[in-house]
């Protein structure tokens, strides 16, 4: 699977899983979409973890920014 981003990800995932619900896919192939969706799944899954901890990392240095400031005053 190349390289998605978040957007693109979501956007087939949203795919596949309109798919399978519209019952018109034979069985192989709902298969190979449910992997697919799997692999989706886990990619965004991940993807948002880390944009997660990028903005937990972002408050706590907002915070002791706050911090040293009202120190100063």
């Amino acid at each position: 699977m190349p390289k998605q981003n978040f957007e693109n990800a979501m956007k087939r995932l949203e795919d596949i899983v309109r798919e399978l619900e519209s019952g018109e896919v034979s069985l192989e192939d709902s298969l190979k979409r449910f992997e697919e969706g799997i692999k989706l799944s886990r990619l965004c899954s991940k993807k948002l973890d880390a944009i997660e901890k990028k903005v937990s990392i972002l408050l706590q240095d907002e915070e002791k920014e706050v911090d040293e400031d009202t120190l100063e005053s």
